[in-house]
């Protein structure tokens, strides 16, 4: 999912400045606690990351987790006070695509069911904040600082479905070409291996690597997602050079999710994808 349309200028609310500061608020006040971000992950149940990146602004704090906080962290109803601008924000949020996108982005954030399949980049669901940065600084033509940085925003903000329970099912089937090309240098690649590893051993999470050696290959014609919408409705989503199409049809719909069901049978098993991954990070 690249979302890459031709450069339009930035939207500017007040969106990011509210997660800005309230992520400032939630680090003092962790830091206050002599929390560390691991140790205040531990006990609002979600990861040291996550609350990195709610610390930064790039990450919106759920209200749960704003409920949590403020008894972890001694805040006296601060943050539980932000949760109603929280919501209000999400609301915008749900806009804040461009217009050929909201669509599938509406899709996507309500799905009960999301297959992938990529074969040139990490799926924008799985990509690190370093990562997301280095695929739209490096794309052409060159985007603006600021739209950049917009992008990443919205990008690492689609990640929150996988916070949603119950949980929709996940199933993502990667070109092995995507996990050696080391995309913005070593320590970015190294970063988003390391998120692949600890995504694919979620059970809510099924991740199967394409071999490269593999003489068969059911769709040679690019990536594609599958989604299921809560109404049970299914459909699929492609996007050639940055021009997006939202399959309806019913039969265009079954040959993808036909060919998607060949791609799982031919791909390594999860457990044999991790243990891939494992072994590119030199931990086997």
């Amino acid at each position: 999912m690249t979302e890459e349309r031709p450069e339009r200028p930035a939207e500017v609310d007040g969106t990011a400045h509210l997660f800005s500061a309230l992520g400032k608020q939630i680090k003092v006040l962790r830091e206050n606690a002599s929390m560390s971000q691991r140790e205040l992950g531990v006990a609002a149940h979600c990861g040291e990351d996550l609350i990195s990146a709610m610390e930064r602004g790039v990450r919106t704090p759920q209200p749960d987790f704003l409920v949590r906080a403020d008894e972890l962290l001694a805040a006296g109803g601060v943050l539980k006070a932000a949760i109603d601008d929280v919501r209000e924000a999400q609301k915008k949020a749900r806009t804040r695509h461009p217009e050929w996108y909201r669509d599938y982005a509406k899709l996507e954030a309500e799905a009960v069911e999301l297959h992938y399949y990529s074969n040139q980049a990490v799926p924008g669901l799985l990509q690190t904040e370093e990562y997301a940065r280095a695929v739209f600084s490096q794309r052409r033509p060159l985007l603006n600082e600021e739209t950049v940085e917009k992008r990443v925003t919205d990008r690492l903000s689609r990640q929150q479905i996988f916070e949603r329970w119950p949980s929709p099912t996940f199933s993502f089937i990667l070109e092995e070409a995507i996990l050696q090309r080391p995309i913005g240098g070593r320590s970015v690649h190294e970063g988003q291996l390391r998120l692949l590893l600890r995504l694919g051993r979620l059970r809510t999470v099924e991740l199967q690597v394409m071999p490269t050696d593999r003489d068969e290959h059911p769709t040679m014609d690019g990536p594609f997602t599958l989604l299921t919408s809560k109404e049970r409705r299914q459909v699929a989503y492609v996007e050639v050079q940055g021009y997006p199409r939202l399959i309806t049809d019913t039969e265009e719909v079954r040959l993808i999710t036909d060919r998607y069901g060949i791609l799982r049978t031919q791909a390594l098993r999860p457990r044999e994808s991790v243990t891939l991954i494992e072994k590119m990070l030199g931990e086997r």
